[in-house]
């Protein structure tokens, strides 16, 4: 349970107390961080629902609940997001994409990426708000398939790319079929929100896939903030996919 608490502390703003971070508890912290995000998106799956059953209009409503996840995990993955977007888009040897993500500074690609991303997800959940309770199932599908991601970037294989940090922990840390199993159990469990669903899930592991085949080979290895850009993608992906169906 100590590897649940520190993927709580790491991941959410709960406060859970402090948990030292070994390589070890780094490790189960990915494991169960699907099922923080789950839950997570639960509960921004309720906000957007009782925001839209107050009177909220839809676009509005959406915009809120995607603050809302960026203020429950500490703006995480939104940086992660951003920073690897600005690493990818700067030219130069890996060493200097890297040093480009340390700067903490946002660049064009950073930006135009967040409002691009944070945008569609908030469209898609405005389309999503009059759904009710499947709005909320769609919500913590679309959040634990954005974490199960983690388990693909920190696979076994694949470097840090840098000493130091979240990446540095948990790099190589999983086996392939981790993620495997948990997108194969999500893509199941979708069935239950209709074929859209599980067609979103796998669209988002294969995101992931793709987009940490390419960042491994761009910076050298995988990083904490690759692990947040996977996060987002693939919860858009499940996020759109479902809005879509709602809209038709």
């Amino acid at each position: 349970m100590r590897s649940l608490r520190l993927a709580l502390g790491l991941l959410t703003v709960l406060p859970v107390g402090t948990v030292e971070p070994t390589a070890r508890l780094g490790a189960g912290a990915l494991r169960w961080a699907p099922v923080v995000g789950a839950a997570l998106g639960a509960v921004a799956g309720g906000l957007l629902v009782g925001l839209a059953a107050a009177g909220v209009p839809p676009l509005a409503a959406g915009l809120l609940t995607v603050g809302f996840l960026a203020l429950a995990t500490r703006g995480m993955h939104v940086d992660g997001l951003a920073d690897t977007a600005d690493g990818l888009g700067c030219y130069g040897p890996p060493e200097r994409a890297l040093a480009v993500m340390r700067e903490g500074g946002v660049g064009a690609f950073a930006v135009v990426t967040l409002v691009v991303v944070l945008g569609v997800q908030g469209a898609a959940l405005a389309a999503l708000a009059s759904a009710g309770p499947a709005a909320v199932a769609a919500v913590a599908l679309a959040g634990a398939t954005g974490r199960a991601g983690f388990c693909w970037v920190a696979r076994r294989g694949v470097p840090a790319a840098r000493p130091g940090g979240l990446g540095a922990l948990v790099a190589g840390s999983q086996p392939w079929w981790v993620a495997a199993a948990w997108w194969t159990t999500l893509a199941a469990a979708g069935l239950a929100l209709g074929p859209r669903a599980t067609v979103g899930v796998v669209l988002g592991a294969a995101l992931v896939a793709a987009l940490s085949r390419h960042t491994a080979r761009r910076f050298g290895g995988m990083t904490g903030d690759v692990l947040g850009a996977a996060n987002e993608l693939a919860a858009t992906a499940v996020l759109i996919t479902l809005a879509t169906a709602a809209g038709g």
